[in-house]
């Protein structure tokens, strides 16, 4: 039968069988909370990255308006060549971390104070503007921290869902399966050995 496990029915398989199916039972419910705990986790990091996303969207729509005052009261070229000299006003650290066996990077941001440029060579609207950018960029930087770590959760949920399925549909049921028919089998086996040894020890008839 394609239910059974391919073991030889003895009594020693039986016993090892009986301590297998705990294991696998406890185990399954080990998944199953693992699964449910993801399933909660996924929920909360979906809410949080939708959060991000719109604060995102809409720093980014800021920022892209600054931008195009700077641009028309300085010049493009004028805001090219301001934006080289400046330094970089974002540290970012990438560091790993886990949760519930779930790798995935988590940003560490730090923000510099913005660097002054040449009153005479500059605008004040390009002040607004360098803010509302660095508001940016550091929420998507948060942003695909948060994107990261839901997909990979969700990768992870699905996992454990599949290996929950296949302890509770396939494995353990087959394990029950092959533990009933070597009871049987072992039954059956002790039954004729009773039949055998009756037949053994009964009297014979003397001839007259």
């Amino acid at each position: 039968m394609k239910t059974l496990l391919k073991v030889p029915p003895t009594k020693s398989t039986l016993l090892a069988l009986k301590k297998q199916i705990v294991l696998l039972e406890e185990g399954h419910e080990l998944l199953a909370r693992k699964r449910e705990i993801l399933t909660r986790l996924v929920y909360e990091r979906l809410n949080i990255y939708r959060g991000l996303r719109h604060q995102a969207h809409q720093a980014l729509i800021e920022g892209y308006r600054c931008l195009g005052i700077s641009q028309m009261r300085m010049g493009s070229q004028k805001l090219r060549q301001m934006a080289l000299r400046l330094k970089p006003a974002l540290q970012v650290k990438i560091l790993p971390r886990s949760n519930m066996g779930v790798e995935y990077p988590a940003i560490e941001i730090k923000t510099r104070p913005l660097e002054p440029v040449g009153l005479l060579s500059s605008e004040a609207s390009l002040d607004q503007t360098r803010r509302c950018l660095l508001d940016a960029v550091t929420l998507f930087a948060q942003l695909g921290e948060a994107e990261i770590a839901l997909l990979r959760m969700l990768e992870e949920q699905r996992k454990t869902q599949k290996r929950v399925n296949a302890l509770k549909y396939n494995v353990i049921p087959r394990y029950h399966n092959t533990i009933r028919f070597i009871e049987a089998a072992l039954e059956e086996e002790e039954r004729n050995t009773l039949f055998q040894m009756k037949v053994l020890h009964r009297p014979v008839a003397s001839s007259a």
